[in-house]
């Protein structure tokens, strides 16, 4: 286990208390009942589904025509069952709508198979603005499962449901939360999410405040909503100005602030990105879901692709920590699924029945309780890129897990769609080494033998800015804890500026390339990969160091850009992971040996001196992670 962290400062002084628990009114809102989304783009399916005949689907709202169906189960009108009955105290729980007209309302279930039965079902006749409860004990979903409202008319009936909502026993006292959301010249794009939060604020009774850490040069309150949105939002809103500490040092200033302003350790921080399409029931879902958990557990929201809509990144992911290797889905998890699509294997529709354990949670949306902050203090200042790995690895050293809760989904920028080859890789391969060597065996060997493979293949792909990319974080890591001192501000400008002399990594459009002309770059596929990949790594390497090429010049789609097909190159001018343009990859024989010397260097020198680096930042970890670092950080 690293060093124990250094104790987080106490409340501020009396009468500056902005958080404190409260007592609850009534019963707890767990989730609500919605039939569409926040945005044209998102389809009502994924709220509801009309399995027969026809209803008008609402935000709030659904009315049903004579011999007409609708079903809640589906990715938001999901209840998920498997994980209250898991992690919270709650014993039941109770869906209320308020109901005119004539039909059926029953409370479905789910199991970890996804066999459906009925647990409790209410028919009405002739209601006007009446309120119907059904009620569902958590006793049958520990493995899996899930509940969900279904609604039926038959001939000559019709059905209006509104105001929906799942509760549960409210706890004596409710935990006050605080949305953070850290943005850097994206001021359109925080700017809709907090115009989303203040339409829906009056729901959101359990929201205390919301911070916006703005860390750019385009600011937010130049906008002219901006004045509008302050106004509607009242004093639950602080906006501050800080400089550009990555995602690291705009997320830590929420729990930053929410530490100086508590006068309880029950408190939230909600962590948000500024380029989300927020579904603002997911502050509902998951401080609600943080009330009434046993003990603290970090609460993570799941992630949709943005660009497109119906699609689940992953339902929990987990990091291989010693090969460094995040993002990897749990078993059983759903991944890059259509959520109105089916299983290819078994033809079953894509929901997650079964409980998953999650390693880690992304940032895109993550609930971190106060006394997690008070126990490991704050994250690491890693500037971006696993900080939320690193952050959650250690939270469970201490006994706190990360619980990614299903139906509480942001949609956010698609992952693949990002070039790999850009100067964060620099933050993404020094801060796994970082985090690999605090909470992993740290095998050296083993992370030698990752660090020489990627070297290998990215020199074969004719990647020399990504190589000197992958040097020079295996270096700074070696450099130990005092590179983390800034926060990553030089480290961002250094890495820039060695990139810059590499020009392959710079993006052209296609028809535009310097130096050749757009009519002669032809298509050339790959092969399939190979059967034998030693043997024709050998064989790729002595081509490039005897200067043999197969093709002097072509274009390669970005899904057949393998280095076995780029290594037959003289030029290959390959599509940006982004489709906006392209990059152009020329084989350089003086660069490929020095970067090959380098690498080999600086990886040698990790299997030797890691041990003793890997003790350094341990060491460090207490004053890393203090308040004091980052009030310093922050030049408060």
């Amino acid at each position: 286990m690293p060093g124990k962290a250094a104790p987080v400062a106490e409340a501020a002084p009396a009468g500056e208390t902005r958080f404190a628990e409260h007592a609850p009114e009534g019963r707890l809102t767990a989730q609500r009942g919605l039939y569409a989304g926040p945005a044209p783009i998102v389809s009502k399916d994924l709220y509801a589904e009309i399995v027969q005949g026809n209803a008008l689907r609402e935000r709030g709202s659904v009315s049903l025509e004579p011999s007409a169906k609708v079903t809640g189960n589906t990715y938001f009108g999901r209840f998920p069952a498997s994980y209250w009955q898991r992690w919270t105290t709650a014993a039941q729980v109770q869906v209320e709508a308020v109901v005119s007209g004539d039909g059926l309302l029953s409370m479905g279930a789910s199991d970890v198979l996804g066999d459906a039965r009925v647990v409790d079902a209410e028919a009405v006749a002739g209601a006007k603005g009446r309120k119907v409860v059904l009620t569902g004990v958590l006793d049958k979903f520990y493995d899996g499962g899930a509940l969900w409202l279904d609604l039926e008319t038959e001939g000559g009936q019709s059905l209006r449901v509104e105001q929906v909502r799942w509760t549960v026993d409210a706890p004596e006292k409710i935990r006050p939360t605080a949305v953070t959301i850290c943005t850097m010249n994206r001021a359109d794009d925080c700017l809709k999410n907090l115009q989303a939060l203040a339409a829906d604020v009056s729901s959101l009774d359990t929201l205390d405040a919301i911070y916006v850490a703005d860390q750019g040069t385009d600011l937010v309150e130049s906008r002219e909503g901006f004045e509008q949105v302050a106004k509607d939002l009242g004093d639950k809103l602080h906006y501050i100005k800080q400089p550009n500490l990555g995602g690291a040092g705009g997320f830590t200033r929420g729990l930053y602030e929410v530490a100086g302003h508590t006068a309880t350790e029950h408190a939230n921080v909600l962590f948000m990105d500024d380029d989300v399409l927020l579904e603002p029931d997911l502050v509902v879902r998951m401080t609600a879901f943080s009330n009434r958990s046993a003990d603290p557990v970090i609460v993570g929201g799941q992630m949709l692709n943005l660009l497109h809509p119906n699609q689940l990144h992953v339902g929990a992911e987990y990091a291989r920590l010693n090969t460094l290797e995040p993002g990897q889905p749990v078993q059983h998890s759903l991944s890059t699924a259509d959520l109105l699509g089916v299983d290819e294997e078994t033809g079953a529709p894509n929901r997650q029945e079964r409980r998953l354990d999650a390693g880690y949670n992304g940032w895109w949306s993550c609930l971190i309780p106060y006394e997690v902050v008070k126990a490991i203090g704050y994250p690491l200042p890693f500037f971006f890129q696993w900080d939320d790995a690193e952050y959650s690895y250690r939270a469970r050293e201490y006994g706190f897990p990360t619980v990614t809760l299903p139906g509480a989904g942001v949609w956010h920028a698609d992952f693949h769609w990002k070039d790999w080859d850009e100067w964060h890789r620099y933050f993404n391969l020094r801060n796994s080494i970082i985090t690999a060597a605090l909470h992993s065996p740290f095998n050296l060997n083993l992370l030698s033998r990752v660090l020489l493979a990627q070297l290998v293949r990215y020199l074969l792909g004719m990647q020399y800015g990504l190589s000197a990319t992958l040097i020079k974080a295996v270096e700074d890591f070696l450099e130990g804890p005092e590179v983390l001192r800034d926060g990553g501000v030089a480290a961002m400008k250094e890495i820039r500026r060695i990139r810059d002399q590499y020009p392959e990594t710079k993006r052209h459009r296609a028809t535009d390339v310097p130096g050749i002309a757009s009519n002669d770059i032809g298509i050339i596929n790959s092969a399939p990969r190979p059967s034998m990949q030693r043997l024709v790594l050998i064989k790729r390497v002595l081509d490039r160091v005897l200067g043999r090429s197969r093709f002097g010049l072509g274009a390669v789609p970005i899904d057949e850009a393998h280095w076995w097909h780029i290594a037959l190159f003289e030029t290959a001018v390959v599509t940006d992971a982004s489709q906006e343009g392209v990059r152009v990859r020329t084989y350089d024989k003086v660069k490929m040996f020095d970067l090959a010397k380098r690498g080999a260097k600086v990886i040698n020198r990790l299997r030797k001196e890691g041990a003793g680096v890997q003790e350094q930042y341990k060491r460090a970890m207490p004053e890393l992670t203090s308040r004091d670092n980052w009030k310093r950080l922050y030049e408060l």
